[in-house]
């Protein structure tokens, strides 16, 4: 995944790519890599891969449980793959995505200008990528735009105004097990709906719709760019990457924000983001 294709919307191409953007790009800083270099996301439960060549690998995101060969090893940590030693990557307790970066950045086909993949990975793939090698560098932090993992805060949506919305504010929702990277949904007391026929309209990775029976559904970034769903609010920016790592059982609770605020906080979490980068790439080049 990198990401995705974002020019592709007005022929009805979600946008796709890397569903956790910032982890994406602190993984592929990790290796060297540009932040938007494709990666292997993995979701839930990870795969069992073997090299073919040496590697400069991370896994970044959450805590997926790993090992090289009979080692374990920690994500988060740099780790030489070589050739023909195995990577069994196992689930997570906590979180649900995280990115294998391979210095270099996976070499699949460009599809409409992405290497974002159409599916799932299938046994017996290969993954192209380049030759490498590294030193062990190990980087976890809690980031200031993440203090709150379970708040996704929230801009009023197109018909909020046809709606009781302070409803959606005042209750707690919990991630239901269908939600996939097309959307979340939600589950918790019934939001009062307008009985009415609406029309379809554009929508975008964060929409919060209402559904008929009054539950919600948070549009992910494989989500469609039209719906009949009325739009009651909008995920800020900054909050996107929290969609990423919510697992079904999940509570949540949407706190409604400003557009001034919105741009308040994109402008701080880019600024973080800045800083870390620039941070791990000077120890990367003095590293090398």
């Amino acid at each position: 995944m990198d990401h995705g294709r974002p020019r592709t919307r007005s022929l009805g191409v979600p946008v796709g790519g890397a569903a956790d953007r910032f982890a994406l790009a602190l993984g592929n800083a990790l290796v060297g890599n540009p932040p938007d270099d494709a990666a292997l996301e993995i979701s839930s439960n990870g795969p069992t891969l073997r090299a073919d060549e040496n590697l400069a690998c991370v896994l970044y995101g959450a805590p997926f449980e790993m090992r090289l060969g009979d080692r374990a090893w920690e994500v988060g940590k740099t780790f030489a793959l070589p050739r023909g030693e195995t990577l069994r990557i196992g689930g997570t307790p906590s979180g649900m995505r995280a990115y294998l970066c391979v210095r270099g950045g996976l070499q699949t086909p460009l599809v409409l200008g992405s290497r974002s993949s159409l599916e799932p990975l299938r046994a017996g793939v290969e993954l192209p990528c380049r030759a490498g090698n590294i030193a062990v560098r190990h980087f976890r932090c809690d980031f200031a735009w993440n203090a709150e993992p379970r708040l996704l805060r929230v801009v009023e949506g197109t018909q909020a105004d046809g709606f009781a919305v302070a409803e959606l504010y005042e209750r707690t929702f919990a991630v239901s097990p269908s939600s996939n990277r097309m959307g979340l949904r939600l589950r918790g007391d019934a939001l009062t709906v307008p009985q009415r026929e609406w029309e379809s309209e554009p929508v975008c990775p964060g929409s919060v719709q209402a559904t008929r029976d009054g539950q919600c559904i948070v549009l992910g970034v494989d989500g469609q760019t039209i719906g009949g769903y009325p739009k009651i609010a909008q995920v800020i920016d900054a909050d996107l990457d929290k969609l990423a790592q919510l697992r079904p059982g999940d509570s949540i609770h949407f706190q409604r924000v400003t557009l001034e605020a919105a741009e308040a906080i994109h402008r701080a979490k880019r600024e973080e983001l800045r800083q870390w980068l620039t941070r791990l790439r000077t120890a990367e080049a003095f590293d090398s």
